[in-house]
């Protein structure tokens, strides 16, 4: 018995094998259920009793090694099958190029990361939308100059269905099953029935913000657009609010930005003013907030909106809004290194 155990350590110390069905014939032969040790094992009843002590510790030992080599050898070729995982003969020979963020994107990330730090959270809504929610529920009047086909997607078999022509009616969404205070900025596709042009699309994007609160003040809303404009723009950024009129905010203004591209001296990109406008905003009309069920003497709030095609081209000077839409693998590739 001892001999053969000798024999058997020997030939162990040696196992080699030149790939897995190999190294499984060897671990067949001398560890499985039939293999040599087993064997052994089995005849190990017949040993004299003043031999079982020597003959069992020596079983053990050529076990132990046995194992240990096999286990030796399967890891080896185990990571060579890794290896061998990690190339994908299916790929193409020419290298895969990563993908980039489209422009809008980017620009939208950064618009809503600045609101994010002034305490705004996110809201979405429906692009397909009733006329509660995108006209009456923000005070517009049944004659409404927007309410024409000229200018909003009706849906043909449901007139009061509609594609959202902005982004507000996330915000009649919020009002109407919410209660003060509400901060929320709604990012989000919008369509407009209006000819394609370098200047004009059927289909664009707009991120708006509403606050309302208790106090809240034109001052408040001066504030959050300055801080938004240097963060955007830049530190040097002038901001200017002009008079203008909106059925959902009274009073209401539009705000300009002093002309990133020539530094407000005047060129043909502001046409020679030294300013170029980016955004809408005002005071929520009480109507507004009445409409939506919140108290009009109790609070008040502020609203703005502004395209994020508009944003994103005097960002990065895109002159024309149709390259947003079109995949030109040229145009998006300038922006690999803008985020």
């Amino acid at each position: 018995m001892i001999a053969k155990i000798k024999q058997l350590l020997e030939e162990v110390e040696t196992l080699k094998a030149s790939n897995a069905e190999e190294l499984e014939a060897l671990r067949i032969k001398y560890l499985s259920k039939k293999g040599a040790i087993n064997d052994l094992m089995a005849d190990f009843r017949n040993v004299a009793a003043d031999q079982k002590k020597e003959v069992g510790m020596r079983l053990n030992e050529l076990k132990t090694k046995a194992q240990d080599r096999i286990n030796a050898l399967k890891e080896q070729f185990g990571n060579q099958d890794n290896t061998a995982c990690d190339l994908d003969l299916t790929r193409s020979a020419y290298p895969v190029q990563l993908g980039t963020r489209h422009p809008l994107t980017i620009v939208k990330n950064e618009i809503i990361d600045i609101f994010s730090r002034l305490g705004f959270s996110i809201a979405e809504g429906p692009e397909i939308e009733d006329d509660w929610h995108v006209f009456s529920a923000l005070n517009f009047a049944p004659e409404h100059p927007a309410r024409d086909m000229q200018d909003t997607f009706f849906i043909e078999a449901n007139p009061d269905v509609v594609l959202r022509t902005h982004t507000s009616s996330v915000q009649s969404r919020v009002m109407e099953v919410s209660q003060p205070p509400i901060r929320i900025i709604c990012p989000g596709r919008v369509y407009r029935n209006e000819a394609i042009s370098y200047r004009a699309h059927c289909f664009f994007h707009q991120v708006e913000a509403l606050y309302i609160d208790k106090d809240v003040s034109f001052t408040d809303l001066k504030q959050v657009l300055l801080l938004f404009a240097k963060e955007m723009f830049g530190a040097d950024t002038k901001i200017r609010l002009r008079p203008s009129y909106f059925p959902f905010t009274e009073p209401s203004a539009e705000m300009d930005i002093s002309c990133n591209i020539c530094g407000g001296k005047g060129c043909p990109f502001c046409k020679h003013t030294g300013w170029v406008e980016i955004l809408g905003c005002g005071m929520v009309d009480p109507n507004v907030l009445e409409l939506n069920g919140i108290d009009s003497k109790v609070y008040s709030g502020y609203a703005l909106g502004m395209g994020i095609e508009r944003i994103t081209n005097l960002k990065y000077q895109v002159k024309d809004l149709r390259m947003f839409s079109e995949n030109d693998m040229r145009f998006l590739k300038e922006f690999e290194a803008a985020y």
